[in-house]
């Protein structure tokens, strides 16, 4: 399994933008499929948004449609996750995990996680 890396995260005002990255060490991405999920305090580690690496499909969790985009980087070995309009219930530990074979959003099917990284949203 390849070494995942997440950055990016900080401290921002509801309605901000933060733009978090994860980093795949190794030749190629870690995985079939790259996903980034979140954990608050006391609640269980949720998926946010997929991408299939091959040919970059993706898909969203419904609380951040509209808001979040997820983008890959092949040549960078690297995934991203755009969030904008943040609010408050955004904040979390982000996560950036892959998997290999089909995607999903179950948290349980991802095997390769990284260590996290806060974000905030303060009011």
């Amino acid at each position: 399994q390849a070494q995942l890396v997440e950055s990016g995260g900080g401290l921002v005002q509801a309605g901000g933008s933060l733009r978090l990255s994860c980093a795949a060490s190794g030749r190629t991405f870690s995985g079939d499929t790259m996903a980034w999920f979140r954990q608050a305090p006391g609640k269980e580690r949720e998926f946010v948004a997929l991408i299939i690496i091959s040919g970059g499909t993706t898909y969203y969790a419904d609380s951040v449609k509209g808001r979040f985009t997820i983008s890959r980087d092949n040549a960078q070995k690297a995934v991203y996750l755009q969030m904008n309009r943040l609010k408050p219930e955004d904040t979390a530990v982000y996560y950036c995990a892959s998997k290999m074979g089909f995607y999903s959003s179950n948290r349980n099917s991802y095997k390769n996680w990284g260590q996290g990284t806060q974000v905030t949203v303060s009011s």
